[in-house]
């Protein structure tokens, strides 16, 4: 990332061999569209070119890109106005058939789609808190400098989001 700073822009296409896999299922997460997620990825090589001048030397690159895809996804969402922290069930109709009984199809998933399922009913903020954390592996002193707070604090919100899906599950296990 140094050297793109100092305007080698050819080394950008070595970041993005190395990061747009992360990054497009970081937006197909949220968006549950690949096209749109290709284009999400895009957005953020753009903004690093255009705003290479702000990274520092000693800062961690990876929680620098994901600040970046954050803002894109947030820039994308506030477009399309969409995003809302608020249950949004887009992209899970497939997941709810009307003519089917919702009570069979919940004894019938497996725990991956219980869980999947789960994770949907929660707020889109805690949905991406969950997938920093646990499905894309960051750490979490970089979550807390994406969030702009301490790491401690960060702990407690992922400890209440995730016993919130917990709750979750175990509501539908019981239905």
């Amino acid at each position: 990332m140094l050297k793109v700073k100092e305007g080698q822009l050819d080394k950008l296409g070595l970041l993005y061999e190395r990061y747009k896999l992360r990054l497009f299922g970081f937006f197909y997460k949220m968006t549950n569209e690949g096209a749109i997620s290709e284009d999400l990825v895009q957005n953020v090589f753009v903004r690093i070119q255009n705003y290479s001048h702000s990274y520092h030397e000693n800062g961690n690159f990876k929680t620098w890109i994901f600040h970046i895809a954050r803002n894109v996804a947030y820039d994308h969402f506030k477009k399309a106005k969409k995003y809302q922290f608020e249950e949004d069930m887009t992209g899970w109709d497939h997941e709810l058939i009307e003519e089917r009984n919702i009570e069979t199809d919940i004894s019938k998933m497996d725990d991956l789609g219980k869980l999947k399922y789960s994770l949907s009913k929660m707020i889109k903020e805690k949905q991406e808190l969950i997938h920093m954390a646990k499905i894309d592996g960051l750490k979490y002193h970089e979550i807390a400098e994406m969030y702009g707070c301490s790491e401690g604090a960060l702990k407690v919100r992922i400890h209440r989001t995730l016993g919130e899906l917990k709750e979750i599950f175990h509501s539908l296990s019981h239905a």
